[in-house]
This record gives structure tokens, C-alpha cells and sequence, in this order.
């Protein structure tokens, strides 16, 4: 038995040499048969040699015919490898030339070993182990293959697969081999990597499958072949990781660079184009084809010209920018070639100008039955105004130097904009003459009217973004207390929420930037902090809220102030929303176990109501305790940022608690559909149970804002409805439901932690993540330990419910949704009133005892009032006082006034102080 696997792995090594040197000696085309009789002469071992070796060994017999020229050739063989300090044990000439074939085995083994497999080292191991744990890694992570050796463990071909999927999962899929076909999943393996990654097919499907022990160096050899091709995969994508972190370095300034060129280069083979066609064009001398020709060209000013207008001023502004972005980040600034540099383009356009003068010309002069003096009128304002707008187009794109000067010298050119507008209106004067004298072309110019409007709004476009982009530069340069990523969010979001624009945000853009970022008002506490923000002078002046003022908001909001109110509304944050406080709120807060202690000993007893679930713990009082820490104990006032109110009691129960249920309790109900009427809203929240009030809440115009309030009779049909209806659709669009406080004598000073509402789940469930990790962001998620997703709660508007629809976001397709100041695609379905508030119960008007004001103090203003303020508001206040005046006379040319730049007094604000929210 002995001999027979003796026999057989002496054959198997026999093949897999035989093989391994047919791959060695391929360079030199040179191949064998029989291992034992084409290396007896030693010819071939010197060629084996001097292919690994990557050295000649001199002169030998090439073609030796007597057994002393074998032996001097196999004794220069053997003197190599000794040279080459290769341990031989045994070997002799004469065993080569003799043909003793277990030494021939040993010999080319030893060569293997030196050449193939000792270039393998893996933490310090030798050759074999090094090889066995670079296997053993590459396969850990695979089920059913378990590499101990280089025998038993290959000869089911899972381990080969399994390599094969751990560098190329392309080339197979190893969760869908079938694990019991061991000849065919081996087979797969050969075949692959001989076919796709060039590995010599060494050894046989037969060598190695359901073999109880196949041969130990025949696999050496022929998994060391898989090494070394892996290897060097490996080397060519670590190589690849590095070119591409690097270009992720660059990218974003990179690929602006890019864009810029490849755009320039186009708009420059077009405008080449398109003359070259001009200037191959002919007449054929007929009235029809020259209104043809005239028509084609009226059609390329209107759709193409404008499209190079707006390409060419996008390229001045992209170029300005990378100039500062560079500069920004202190890299090297960018010169673009020669021939796309914005020289180049002007000359171009300089050219595409001509040219299109000449055909302008070349048409004119086939229909010319015009007044000449018209035309030249027409053309002397209307070049005048090119040349103001190329002017103020030039000022705005060769700008350079530092922030500040640039925000200067953008605001000067900004003020000399209002005169273009009336200086427009003449020139539409002209057109309009020009067009009821069917006069169609004009020789002495090649502007129209639309062209000049487009071309004047492109450029109060760029004065505006230029404007906006310089004082955010300026901001952010000054804003050395937040992070880059904060400072991002914050811009995007202003960005996002300024519809217009202006560089600022209303009241209405205000909250819902605020909303987008966590920070959710109510709409008195929304009021507040928009004055507040704003400032007086802003206010009048109907201005908004910048964008710096925007971001110190921010940061005072998001910044550690160790302030009193910053700490109260901490405490409340650490209590989610009760009046009091326990210690496993605190220990779930990841306050440290000293102070925990420290502060159960100071601070007092919680004397009033709780929540059933805290019935067994010890409640403490944070309100009573902050008041006891500040100043003034006596008439203190709750730490708020801004004007808050006084507090004038600590926690109202709900009406079960207290035995009284007039109070009631009610809900907000927010993202409404607009067609929803109050009718239909009572039809579903009676369903609960008994309510007693049902109100929407309309714009001046009579339009549901997707807000209403409903009011229930007992505290417990809230909070069903809450369970029920919160996040359930309605007309397409989730509802978000929210519980607030009531009181019987309508304030609205009230307090926001008079009310408690239970909150689902446990207090272990709804922590925030340890501080100074918390994300403004308010649909971050936090893990779970048993991995679910939890919506974390965002810094001051309470916790966030998984179901709440985000309006922010685009609505989808098959949802029309309602959103405050933006109109609704879907025609609207009139109500018994028309879209306006329902005369019958009870409405937002009725509240308090002053019918004449409003619930926070202000003087109600009459319908008429209310709709001259809309007309003013809207832009149409002055707009029968424009049709009765005399036409204005002409208008001056504005050209020097825009070289100048001389700085204008602002406009005055508006008298009427403009209620946006009701």
C-alpha cells in the first residue's frame, strides 16, 4: 500500500514539475516531455537556470553527445545553485545524468522552494507558513472552508473558490456552489483562473478531488502561482486608492476647473459655427426668402443667442469663483489656457457681433421699406443700454481683490440698477412705435427689446448672486466659533428657504429654515424670536432677517452659553417636557454619578401632579431650583432667550387628574390637505369621542395654511387621537397631530412646560446621544441596542415622531401638498364658503375679551384694511397712481452713471407693518 501512494503522489510531482518548467522555459520556447530524460544531459537546467537566475552561466555543451560533456554541464547547473547559497543534500552529477528521478523531484523541488515560494513571507514566518496563513485569511470568512494544511483542506475546491470570490467576486458566486459536487466546483476554479487570470493549469481535477491525501508540493507550487497573481492585483488597486483619494482631495476644485474649460471650449466651437454658417449663406433674391432668412435669424437671437448669453455670463461668475475657492484654501490659483481665458471669448463675441451685425445688414437691405429715423432712435437707446449692461457686465465679471472691496464696489453697481428699469420703459416706448410702423429690422442696431430685458435681468441676477455670494464669504470668514459642517448646513438651509433671493428670509421662511433644522416654535414664541432676530430697524423697514443675523442666531442657539436659560431649558430637555425631574432621567442624561448626587441632595421635592409611570420614584423640582439659583429670587422670571413672559404657576394637571374637564384638551393639527374643511375634519376626530371646538386656520386671502386646532372634551380621546391620526394620510398627505395646552382664560402668555404629555416609550428609548454629539438635523437617527432606528429630538422643538411627514421635501407624484406660500398645482375645490373661513362656531377671532385685537395685543384691522395691505404688499398699491400720471420724460443715458457706480440713497420702507402671520 506503502508503494502504491508512493507510486502515485512520485507521479503527480512528476506532472506538476514537468509543468511548472514548461511555464519557466516558454520565454525560450523551449518545452519537455519527460522530466527524468530532457534534463539528463543538463542543457535544460542551465536554460531553468539562467531564466531564474536572470544571469548567464557561460559556455556549456549545447549539444552534448558524451556523458563527461553531461556531467560538466550538470556540474555548472549544480555549481550555481551552490553559488547562489542553496541547500542540496545528496545530489549529484550523476544522479541527474542517470536518471534517478526521486533526486530530480528533490532538485527541482529545492528550485521551487528558492524561486517561487521563499519570495512568500507573511509576519516573519517561513515560506510555508507564510503561504498557509495568507490562505488561511483570505478564507476565514467563508462558511465550510477551513484551510489546516496544504493537503486535505484544497481536495473539495472550496478553498480555491473561495479565493477566487475574495479577489474576484466578478468572475463567481460562491453562495450559489453547490457544496457537495467537489469535482465540479474544482474544476470551476482551474478553469477560471487559468482562463481570466492566467494561472498555469498545474495540476489536474484528478490530483487533488476526493484524493484522501493529495501531494504537498504540487499544491505548494501551484497555490503559490495564485499568491503572486493576487498579489500583484492587490498592488494595482492599492495603487488605484491612492491616485483616488487624491482626487477627492482636488475634486471639488478640480472639477469646477474642468467644467469651466470644457464649457468655454463648446460655447467657442458654437459661436464659430454658427458664423461659419453665415458667412456660407446665400439669397436667392426673393421676398419670401428673405423673410425666411429674417425669420430664422429673429429665432436664433430669441432661443440660441440667449442660451451663449447665459452660458457666457455663467463662465465669468464659475471662473471668479474658482479664483476665490482657490484662494480660500490657499491653493495654487488657476490660469486657464490661452484660447479658453475670457480674453478669448470676448474676442469671439466681438466677432459673433460683427458677424451678426453683417447678416442683420445683409437682411435688412432685401425689406427695406422703414422709417430710417425711428430705427436710428430706437437703435441710439438701445445701444446705449448694451453698452450699459456690458458695462455694469464687465464691472461685475473683472472684479478681484479683497472680499470687502469687492462687496463695495458690487453694492455701488447695485444701486445704479433702479434707473435701467425706467430707461427700459422708454425703449419699450420705441418698440412699441416701431412695431404699429411694421417695422421688423433695424440696420443700426442688433438688440431687441426682449433681448435688452433678458440681458438686464441676467445682470441683476448677477449682481444679486454676486452680492449675496460676497457678504456670506465676508460672514463666514467671521464666523470663527462654528465648524465647516455646521457652517455648510447653515448656508444650505438659508439658501434653500430664500425663495426670492433677496439674501433674506421673512417670517414665514424664517420658521420653517428653523423647522428644517430642529428648532420648532410655537407661532407666539415664532414671533418673538423673528423680532428678535430681525431687530427693530429691519423690522420697520420690512427688511428680514440676513443672512448674518441668521447665523449668529444659529450660533447662539447651538453654542454652550452656561447661561440661566440655556440650563432651564436643559433641565427640561433632560426631563423630556415634565415639570420635574427624576434621578434615572438624569443618569440616562450620562450626567456623572457626582453630581447626580450632589444634585438630588439640593434640590427639592416635586410636590405637584405626575405622570403614572414616575409614580414610584422620587420627583424633584429643576423650576424651583433654577429660581432659587438666580438672582432677584422673588420676581424672577423663567430663563428664556428674549422677551418671555412671567411664570405664573408651575404645572396645570390635565383635566382628569384635576376633576375638571371644561378646560378640554387640544390638539394642533399640522400638513393638512388643502381641500380638508372643517366639516370634514370634525367628521373624523368625533369618531373619538366628543369635542368642543373645530377651527382651521386661513391666510388673509381666505386660504387654509394646512393648520387647524381641535378641541376635545377629555384629556384621554387627545390622546387616542393622537394614536390614531398621527401620521395617518388624508387626502394623500400624512397629518401630524401634537397636544397643547389649554386654559379657560384664553392667555397667550402661557407658559410651554405648563403641559405634559406622555410620551411613548421609555425614557430609555427617546435619550439623546451624549453631548456634543447631537446633530441639528432634526430626521437624525440614532441605533438602538435591540437595532432598531430612533428619531432623536431636536434642541428645542421636543421629540419627533417617526410618522410625521417632512414638508420640507418635495411632495411625491400622486400627492398634492399644501404648503404655506406656495401655490397648489391641483385646481381648488370650493367649499360651501368658498375657500374662506365657515361663518358658523367658533374661529381664532373670537378669542379673548377685545374683539378689536388680536391674541397678542395688536389692534385688528378692518377687511379693507387688510386688502389695501395686500395690494401694497403684492406690488399693485401703486398701480392706479402709475396709470394717472403724466408720462415721464425721457430718461437719461445710464452708461456713465454705471461706469461711476455712485452710491443712492436706499429706498424708504413701507408705512404699513405688514402682519404675515394671523
Amino acid at each position: 500500500m506503502l508503494q502504491v501512494d508512493e507510486k502515485q503522489w512520485i507521479n503527480v510531482q512528476q506532472k506538476t514539475f514537468t509543468k511548472w518548467l514548461n511555464d519557466k522555459l516558454k520565454v525560450r520556447n523551449v518545452f519537455i516531455d519527460d522530466l527524468v530524460v530532457d534534463l539528463s544531459n543538463g542543457v535544460i537546467l542551465i536554460h531553468l537556470l539562467e531564466i531564474l537566475g536572470a544571469e548567464s552561466l557561460g559556455r556549456y555543451a549545447s549539444n552534448p553527445r558524451l556523458r563527461v560533456q553531461k556531467f560538466e554541464n550538470v556540474n555548472i547547473s549544480l555549481d550555481f545553485i551552490r553559488g547562489r547559497r542553496i541547500q542540496m543534500t545528496n545530489i549529484g552529477a550523476e544522479d541527474i545524468v542517470d536518471g534517478n528521478r526521486k533526486i530530480i523531484l528533490g532538485l527541482i523541488w529545492t528550485l521551487i522552494l528558492r524561486f517561487t515560494i521563499s519570495e512568500i513571507n507573511s509576519e516573519g514566518l517561513s515560506a510555508k507558513e507564510g503561504l498557509l496563513l495568507w490562505c488561511q485569511r483570505k478564507t476565514a470568512c467563508y462558511d465550510g472552508v477551513e484551510v489546516r494544511d496544504f493537503s486535505s483542506s484544497w481536495n473539495d475546491g472550496l478553498a480555491f473558490c473561495a479565493l477566487l470570490d475574495i479577489h474576484r467576486p466578478d468572475l463567481i458566486d460562491y453562495d450559489s456552489l453547490d457544496k457537495k459536487d467537489h469535482r465540479g466546483n474544482m474544476k470551476l476554479a482551474f478553469d477560471i483562473a487559468a482562463n481570466e487570470i492566467g494561472i498555469p493549469d498545474l495540476l489536474d481535477v484528478d490530483d487533488v478531488c476526493d484524493v484522501p491525501r493529495p501531494d504537498e508540493r504540487s499544491l505548494m507550487t501551484y497555490i503559490a502561482y495564485w499568491f503572486h497573481a493576487f498579489s500583484q492585483l492587490e498592488r494595482v488597486e492599492n495603487a488605484g486608492r491612492r491616485v483616488e483619494k487624491f482626487i477627492n482631495n482636488m475634486h471639488g476644485a478640480w472639477e469646477m476647473q474642468n467644467s469651466y474649460e470644457q464649457r468655454m471650449r463648446e460655447l467657442l466651437r458654437t459661436i464659430k459655427a454658427q458664423r461659419d454658417n453665415w458667412q456660407g449663406s446665400s439669397f436667392e433674391g426673393t421676398y419670401k426668402d428673405a423673410k425666411d432668412q429674417a425669420y430664422q435669424f429673429a429665432l436664433y437671437k430669441r432661443n440660441q443667442k440667449r442660451q451663449w448669453v447665459a452660458e457666457k455670463s455663467d463662465l465669468a461668475a464659475l471662473l471668479g469663483n474658482i479664483k476665490t475657492k482657490l484662494s480660500t484654501y490657499r491653493l495654487r490659483p488657476y490660469d486657464p489656457p490661452a484660447e479658453l481665458t475670457p480674453d478669448s471669448c470676448d474676442q469671439a463675441w466681438e466677432g459673433l457681433t460683427r458677424d451678426e451685425h453683417e447678416r442683420s445688414q445683409l437682411i435688412n437691405e432685401t425689406i427695406r421699406d422703414i422709417k430710417n429715423a425711428l430705427r436710428r432712435s430706437f437703435a441710439d437707446k438701445a445701444n446705449d443700454f448694451a453698452l450699459t449692461l456690458k458695462t455694469l457686465s464687465l464691472a461685475i465679471s473683472g472684479l478681484d481683490g479683497d472680499v470687502e472691496d469687492q462687496l463695495a464696489h458690487v453694492k455701488r453697481l447695485n444701486d445704479n440698477l433702479p434707473p435701467l428699469d425706467a430707461f427700459l420703459d422708454t425703449i419699450a416706448a420705441l418698440d412699441e412705435q416701431c412695431a404699429e410702423a411694421n417695422i421688423e429690422e433695424n440696420d443700426y442696431t442688433t438688440y431687441t427689446l426682449d433681448e435688452l430685458s433678458y440681458e438686464l435681468s441676467l445682470v441683476k441676477s448677477s449682481i444679486s448672486k454676486k452680492l449675496a455670494f460676497l457678504d456670506n464669504q465676508l460672514v463666514a470668514r467671521n464666523m470663527t466659533n462654528l465648524t465647516p459642517i455646521q457652517l455648510e448646513e447653515f448656508e444650505s438651509v438659508f439658501r434653500h428657504f430664500d425663495r426670492d433671493s433677496s439674501n433674506t428670509l421673512h417670517e414665514l421662511e424664517f420658521s420653517a429654515a428653523l423647522a428644517s433644522l430642529g428648532l420648532v416654535y410655537d407661532e407666539d414664541e415664532m414671533h418673538d424670536v423673528f423680532v428678535e432676530t430681525c431687530g427693530p430697524q429691519r423690522l420697520q423697514q420690512n427688511a428680514g432677517v440676513s443672512f448674518e443675523q441668521f447665523i449668529h442666531f444659529m450660533v447662539s442657539v447651538t453654542e454652550d452659553q452656561n447661561t440661566a436659560e440655556q440650563v432651564y431649558q436643559s433641565f427640561r430637555e433632560v426631563a423630556d417636557g415634565k415639570p420635574y425631574v427624576t434621578e434615572l432621567d438624569l443618569r440616562h442624561s450620562l450626567i456623572p454619578d457626582e453630581l447626580i448626587e450632589h444634585l438630588v441632595q439640593t434640590m427639592p421635592q416635586h410636590q405637584g401632579p405626575d405622570l403614572l409611570e414616575d409614580r414610584e420614584l422620587q420627583k424633584y423640582d429643576y423650576i424651583s431650583f433654577m429660581e432659587k439659583m438666580m438672582e432677584n429670587n422673588e420676581n424672577s422670571t423663567r430663563p428664556s432667550r428674549g422677551g418671555r413672559r412671567p411664570r405664573n404657576d408651575r404645572y396645570s394637571p390635565s383635566p382628569e387628574r384635576s376633576g375638571g374637564g371644561s378646560l378640554g384638551a387640544k390638539l394642533r393639527v399640522e400638513n393638512i390637505h388643502y381641500d380638508i374643511t372643517e366639516s370634514d375634519l370634525e367628521d373624523l376626530f368625533s369618531r373619538i369621542g366628543p369635542i368642543q371646538n373645530v377651527s382651521l386656520v386661513y391666510d388673509r386671502a381666505g386660504r387654509s395654511e394646512g393648520l387647524a386646532f381641535v378641541t376635545y372634551t377629555r384629556m384621554s380621546d387627545a390622546r387616542t387621537a393622537i394614536n390614531e391620526f398621527d401620521g395617518a394620510n388624508a387626502k394623500g398627505q400624512p397629518i401630524r397631530l401634537t397636544l397643547i395646552s389649554t386654559s379657560d382664560r384664553g392667555r397667550r402668555d402661557r407658559n410651554p412646560f405648563d403641559s405634559v404629555q406622555r410620551p411613548k416609550g421609555s425614557l430609555l428609548d427617546r435619550v439623546e446621544r451624549p453631548r456634543n454629539a447631537r446633530s441639528l438635523s432634526p430626521d437624525t437617527r440614532s441605533e438602538s441596542p435591540d437595532g432598531g432606528s430612533h428619531r432623536r429630538r431636536g434642541r428645542r422643538g421636543g421629540a419627533t415622531r417617526n410618522r410625521r411627514s417632512d414638508v420640507s421635501k418635495p411632495a411625491p407624484e400622486h400627492i398634492d401638498r399644501y404648503v404655506p406660500g406656495q401655490s397648489s398645482s391641483s385646481p381648488r375645490r370650493a367649499g360651501p364658503n368658498g375657500g374662506r373661513r365657515q361663518g358658523g362656531g367658533p374661529s381664532r377671532d373670537n378669542r379673548g375679551s377685545d374683539s378689536r385685537r388680536t391674541a397678542n395685543g395688536r389692534p385688528r384691522k378692518t377687511q379693507e384694511e387688510l386688502d389695501q395691505e395686500m395690494d401694497d404688499y403684492w406690488g399693485g398699491g401703486n398701480s392706479g397712481e402709475t396709470a394717472n400720471q403724466p408720462a415721464a420724460p425721457e430718461a437719461p443715458a445710464p452708461a456713465a452713471a454705471a461706469a461711476a457706480a455712485a452710491p443712492t440713497a436706499p429706498a424708504p420702507a413701507a408705512d404699513d407693518d405688514i402682519d404675515m402671520i394671523e
